[in-house]
């Protein structure tokens, strides 16, 4: 974990993602800004968890895919234990269906890490403002979901799948097996077979074959 000397006249913001070089360069992003400070750095929830308590930040960066658990989960506790915390989700994955589900799960805001460089102090001074950070594309979707469900079109099927079956169906995708999720993921062998199951009812696929055939391909279009 990487830390700053506090400063009461900057806003901490705290990193939580597990790819160091990532890390290095946002706080070398931040750190220029005359009101922000990156206080510290997390590759894991455990570590995140005790610098939310030794750094007391101001703001969360969390990545979505973290060792051994996945960011949305972090998100939702944090919001559960800390709702006075705000948190903005940074990834590599497709807004499209982690934006809404990020911001549901708690998260104050949404930037892939495609545009960090150009637009990830403006989401940081966006959300420590008291705003919820997102494309306009994801709040129109959010705002038509509530008032006029019906009239969403083209929905993509995954959508149809709850957070964690999306997670098991990315990392299909990845090339990952039965074990190496159950392990990635902490959860039972049995679990994520229970999850594939699910995944291969609500994609109408009839093989295990199918499914990870779909998962691959999506992974590499997303």
């Amino acid at each position: 974990m990487i830390s700053a000397p506090p400063n009461p006249e900057k806003s901490k913001i705290l990193i939580v993602d597990d790819h160091p070089i990532f890390c290095l360069g946002m706080s070398e992003l931040i750190n220029e800004e005359s009101d922000l400070v990156v206080c510290g750095s997390a590759d894991t929830v455990g570590k995140a968890w005790a610098a939310i308590r030794n750094l007391n930040p101001d703001l969360v960066i969390v990545d979505i895919s973290l060792k051994k658990s996945s960011g949305i989960d972090l998100v939702k506790e944090i919001h559960n234990d800390r709702s006075d915390l705000p948190v903005l989700v940074l990834s590599m994955h497709d807004e499209s269906l982690y934006a809404e589900r990020a911001l549901l799960s708690g998260a104050r805001g949404y930037i892939m890490k495609q545009e960090a460089t150009k637009s990830v102090v403006h989401a940081i001074r966006t959300v420590l403002s008291g705003k919820i950070y997102a494309s306009e594309e994801i709040k129109e979707k959010m705002l038509m979901r509530k008032i006029a469900p019906r009239d969403i079109k083209d929905p993509s099927p995954l959508d149809k799948l709850t957070t964690r079956e999306l997670e098991v169906f990315r990392l299909l995708g990845a090339g990952l097996s039965t074990k190496e999720i159950s392990g990635r993921l902490n959860i039972a062998m049995k679990t994520v077979g229970t999850y594939r199951e699910r995944i291969k009812e609500k994609l109408e696929l009839k093989h295990a074959t199918e499914l990870v055939q779909f998962a691959v391909h999506w992974a590499k279009d997303s």
